[in-house]
């Protein structure tokens, strides 16, 4: 046994030669103990690992030299270093700039306390990890892991942010955007499949017009050209015995779960709240209904999530409260809280009533029209899921009927370039189209 102790923190989802180069540099020094990080800590500062934690942890026990391989839970090295105070700490020496250099000032600074020492390895030319993620993406996925990769993000993720899609266009939008911060790299979690938007996009009213065959034409479009989970709003859920084959179709599919709200006949539209006739369901009947959705399962992953509309019905917090409990009990897999107010006061009135019931499930708000609400708000009051739902179509529209109100009052389209994307952009969005 070498007496010299070594710690080396990777997350090893795509294992490459750059690890292995590092890890057998970390060797030739002394014993070596991975800290690897869980799915929790990649998740906080990008995107889920494609590989659970004991998936990784299995493949980067194998690799030779390591001698034993510990969880790190945190980007920050630093609990794990002064629990096992190695000699020395071995990384590639591209972490000097960007969102991991305020890491690698705190451990040179812990290793100091005991005397120890930052070893770093040069980055390996020709290896990039954008680059493989990309082809990863376009190799695409299967229905199986797409389908469990919601409840993994709801795990690791302090807070999971969905975007409605209505086409496979809008769906490589949610796939692909992100942003960069001080916070690390910002993305969207997932795709919430809308009915409402899918219903305006073919120029239907939101009223269950468009049927489920339909729906599932669109929902293959989005499946072909992403690799994200999807959430498919099921409306009302309809009759018990249609509901349970929907449940199997979607499943089937590879679509993360269904969420069902708590009203029946003539679907109308939440926001319209008291202002059109709408009946919601008895606790009973609903409850029904979700245990019947849960027992058409094949799978465990597949989610079962119970949307409460007694906010939006003025019927109180009380009986929300109320119905929340009993959903639970009967299995629902999430709750949704719905509510039109343009205030948050009575969704964090919620959550502060929802924090106190026994084995609660993941909850998941839409803030359309209490939009000024921030995710960090809704994380600190306990929401685990946000649901931005009908965004794409609403900027769509305006820019569209602008674009063509400039075409017939110029009788020419020039006008409108500036608008425009160019053909040749039009022509490369799309992977394959060059």
């Amino acid at each position: 046994m070498n007496e010299k102790q070594v710690y080396v923190g990777m997350s090893a989802d795509l294992v490459h030669p750059g690890h292995l180069n590092i890890i057998k540099k970390a060797a030739e020094i002394g014993e070596v103990t991975i800290g690897l990080l869980t799915d929790e800590a990649i998740a906080r500062y990008k995107r889920l690992p494609y590989m659970p934690y004991e998936q990784r942890r299995a493949v980067v026990e194998s690799i030779k030299g390591v001698s034993r391989v510990v969880p790190q839970e945190n980007l920050d090295y630093r609990p794990n270093l002064r629990r096992y105070r190695p000699d020395y700490v071995v990384h590639g020496d591209d972490w000097k700039e960007g969102v991991q250099k305020e890491v690698r000032q705190q451990v040179i600074d812990a290793l100091q306390e005991w005397g120890g020492e930052l070893v770093e390895v040069p980055y390996t030319e020709g290896i990039s990890s954008t680059a493989l993620n990309k082809a990863i993406k376009e190799i695409g996925t299967t229905p199986d892991v797409r389908r469990s990769k919601l409840a993994r993000l709801l795990k690791a993720k302090p807070i999971v942010r969905l975007l409605e899609a209505h086409n496979g266009l809008t769906g490589l939008i949610v796939e692909n955007v992100s942003v960069n911060d001080d916070n690390g790299r910002a993305e969207f979690d997932g795709i919430w499949a809308s009915s409402l938007t899918e219903s305006t996009a073919k120029g239907k009213p939101d009223i269950e017009a468009v049927d489920v065959s339909s729906r599932v034409t669109t929902l293959n479009e989005m499946l072909e050209v992403t690799t994200k989970p999807i959430v498919f709003d099921a409306d009302t859920g309809g009759k018990i015995e249609h509901f349970q084959f929907t449940v199997r179709t979607l499943e089937r599919l590879g679509v993360s779960a269904a969420i069902i709200e708590d009203k029946t006949g003539l679907k109308k539209n939440s926001l319209f709240g008291t202002d059109v006739e709408q009946t919601q369901d008895s606790i009973g009947n609903f409850c029904a209904k979700i245990r019947a959705g849960r027992a058409a399962r094949v799978t465990d992953e597949f989610m079962v999530i119970a949307r409460i509309e007694s906010l939006i019905l003025g019927r109180g917090m009380e009986d929300a409260l109320e119905r929340a409990r009993a959903y639970v009990e009967a299995g629902a897999d999430g709750i949704l809280i719905h509510s039109r107010s343009p205030e948050p006061d009575e969704i964090f009135e919620f959550c502060d009533g929802y924090v106190a019931i026994p084995d609660r499930v993941p909850l998941f708000v839409v803030p359309t029209s209490y939009n000024q609400v921030t995710e960090d708000e809704l994380q600190a009051r306990g929401v685990n899921a946000v649901i931005y739902a009908n965004h794409l179509i609403r900027a769509a529209y305006p820019a569209m009927m602008e674009v063509a109100s400039s075409i017939l009052s110029n009788r020419r389209s020039a006008e409108a370039d500036s608008r425009l994307m160019s053909i040749k952009d039009v022509i490369e969005l799309i992977p394959g189209g060059k």
